[in-house]
């Protein structure tokens, strides 16, 4: 029986991993950080499927290098823009991704970072750390109520819908904004449609975003965009990094235009501790760690090594995101 060769470029969930191993010759990545690019071109050589992660750019060079035998690229996430889907499709390889895996464990860490930046969580640790506490002080680390305010959700897709739903559970209004305009997702949410992110930014006083990274969203919150915002508003990123302009946000931030951002992803990711965002009190920042459960993670894995088992397989991954490819390869 032909056992594929398959490349993992990073060690995942025992739950996936495990049937990787069991059905492929699998070479597997054993460092923590991610294999550089001139070693992720030399393992791929040869091989049938590869594993990657978020942090691994799949380009046409790479599916090249690796040779006309391979068949399918499994992303480790929901989102796909380290991949070139359409050299991938033009090459007739599959491309997998793990959608609905984490969507409601990204929108319980939405929240809590929400949560976090609006009551100071981060700056309250810092100050007991820093042995600033010495009594109780009324004016000290004020924070912004939560229950009663507006929610401006940028993306109504699968976590937004879920973040739409915990924000009722404040009793906060809650509106968005979807390029796809898709009005019943939001009505069944109980949001209200925006129809141009102007009145969002307007609007809103927390405003979290849950858009993939693409040429239309790229820097979609710049200089202009936070310059509508409340003076008092609090920005929460857990889509991808690129989507918020660092400089711009920076500015906004040390100049009191906005209050308060939140972040789960950034740009650069990951954020040079010397960064300027970095010194920002008013700015936290953790390292991308909205699907850090157990079980989501576990979940990606299995969801992933279906779709690299499928791939290498000659079958259809059932999380496929260019079907576009599949008449060709049949």
């Amino acid at each position: 029986m032909h056992t594929p060769r398959v490349f993992v470029t990073r060690s995942i969930p025992e739950a996936g991993l495990n049937m990787v191993l069991e059905a492929c010759n699998a070479d597997v990545w054993p460092e923590e950080l991610p294999p550089p690019r001139d070693i992720l071109i030399e393992r791929i050589r040869g091989t049938e499927g590869v594993l990657c992660l978020v942090t691994d750019t799949i380009d046409a060079h790479v599916m090249d290098a690796a040779g006309a035998q391979l068949k399918v690229i499994s992303n480790y996430a929901v989102g796909f823009d380290n991949i070139d889907i359409g050299a991938a499709t033009e090459r007739g390889i599959l491309v997998g991704n793990t959608p609905g895996a984490l969507t409601e464990t990204t929108a319980d860490f939405t929240f809590a970072l929400l949560m976090a930046a609006s009551r100071r969580i981060g700056e309250g640790i810092d100050y007991i750390r820093n042995g600033k506490w010495n009594t109780f002080k009324p004016m000290v680390l004020l924070g912004q109520d939560i229950h009663h305010k507006t929610l401006g959700i940028v993306g109504m897709g699968r976590i937004g819908i879920e973040v739409a739903k915990r924000a009722k559970g404040f009793d906060m209004e809650v509106i968005y904004h979807d390029y796809r305009m898709r009005k019943e997702r939001g009505e069944s949410a109980g949001a209200v449609l925006c129809k141009t992110l102007d009145e969002l930014y307007s609007k809103a006083d927390f405003i979290t975003l849950h858009i993939p990274l693409s040429p239309e969203t790229h820097h979609l919150i710049n200089a202009e965009a936070l310059a509508k915002m409340k003076r008092t508003a609090i920005l929460v990123n857990a889509s991808r990094g690129s989507v918020v302009d660092s400089n711009a946000l920076y500015t906004a931030l040390s100049t009191k235009q906005i209050a308060y951002a939140a972040l789960d992803v950034t740009e650069p990711e990951p954020l040079p501790p010397n960064h300027q965002l970095m010194r920002l009190p008013n700015c936290l920042i953790v390292p991308h760690m909205g699907s850090a459960t157990v079980t989501a993670r576990s979940r990606m894995a299995v969801m992933a090594a279906e779709n690299l088992l499928a791939g290498v397989r000659g079958q259809v991954p059932e999380y496929l995101v260019n079907p576009e490819v599949t008449p060709h390869r049949r």
